[in-house]
């Protein structure tokens, strides 16, 4: 029957026992039979909860990965006319790295001329390393590198403490925020707590004071209507007298419709002007129909002349004749 050294939940030796009854005391104790050292003779098992254990060693390794130290070289680069507003603005990153744990790598660009004037660069980065001697210390000097001048600089502070500032600088603002309106809260809590640790005597004050309040709004003399505007007696008495008829218009006279003139017109006859009409219209009478034109005879055409025979030239002369 095979068999395995038992440790116990807390660590404690219960001894080389079959492997049935190592089954049976993890069920007894609803925990887990964990082989741990599979290679020894006899194999070592122990109870525990195998769910809480690996949870336990994920926390672990996460913490590790959160407190490991890596550190990263930074690298931010200047030239040798650069203006104090840009100077500022990359001092500012390298005071940024510096706080947060990582070194620096500074570097000054030469161009053209600018490499026969080493000692500018120089005291360039004497002065960086000056202004940020609170943050860090200059780890690798001053080198000329072909046509860059680099220098190195180390924080003060070590990663692991820098990481361990900004997760408390982190705590204390999400402290501060959940913390904001619980103060509220709290002032109305005490406004309640002071209401209900007034005297008896008190109490019974204010309501006198609320109902004195609600009888006097109750005793309010109520609001008098309008009085109706009194009418004049001979005004309602007198009937009004009944409106006159109007006066129906007379109906129109129908308009005489002009008689037209029945004659045939003869065929060559012109027809009459429209003022002829008019006047016949309006005296009533038939307009009479002018008489005809007589027909007017066809003058003769003159017989045209000869043709004037043509000339050769502008001149007039005769066009010669054929030679002989």
């Amino acid at each position: 029957m095979p068999e395995v050294r038992l440790v116990g939940p807390n660590g404690e030796q219960v001894g080389i026992v079959r492997v049935e009854d190592a089954l049976r005391l993890a069920e007894e104790a609803d925990l887990d039979l964990v082989e741990v050292a599979p290679d020894a003779r006899p194999p070592v098992c122990k109870l525990m909860d195998f769910g809480k254990f690996k949870y336990e060693a994920a926390q672990k390794a996460r913490d590790a990965r959160r407190n490991q130290a890596n550190t990263v070289l930074k690298e931010i680069r200047f030239r040798l006319k650069i203006d104090p507003h840009d100077y500022a603005t990359k001092k500012g990153h390298v005071e940024r790295f510096l706080k947060a744990g990582d070194k620096v790598k500074v570097m000054i660009m030469f161009r053209g001329r600018e490499q026969s004037r080493p000692e500018m660069g120089m005291r360039l980065l004497q002065r960086l390393a000056e202004e940020i001697a609170e943050l860090g210390t200059v780890e690798s000097s001053p080198r000329l590198d072909g046509r860059n001048m680099t220098m190195v600089i180390a924080p003060t502070k070590r990663k692991v403490e820098a990481m361990q500032e900004q997760r408390k600088v982190r705590a204390e603002r999400q402290a501060e925020r959940e913390q904001a309106p619980r103060h509220g809260r709290a002032e109305r809590q005490a406004g309640q707590d002071q209401r209900a640790d007034e005297t008896p005597e008190a109490a019974e004050a204010t309501r006198e004071v609320i109902e004195s309040v609600e009888v006097v709004e109750n005793q309010a003399p109520a609001p008098v209507a309008a009085a109706p505007a009194e009418t004049a007696p001979a005004e309602s008495a007198a009937p009004k007298a009944p409106a006159a008829p109007r006066a129906a218009k007379a109906p129109a006279a129908p308009r005489a419709a002009a008689p037209r003139a029945a004659a045939a017109k003869p065929a060559a006859a012109k027809a009459p002007k429209e003022s002829d009409a008019t006047e016949a219209a309006g005296t009533g009478t038939p307009a009479t129909p002018k008489p005809a034109a007589a027909p007017r005879p066809a003058a003769p055409k003159p017989k045209a002349a000869p043709a004037a025979p043509r000339s050769s030239s502008a001149t007039g002369s005769p066009k010669p004749g054929p030679r002989a």
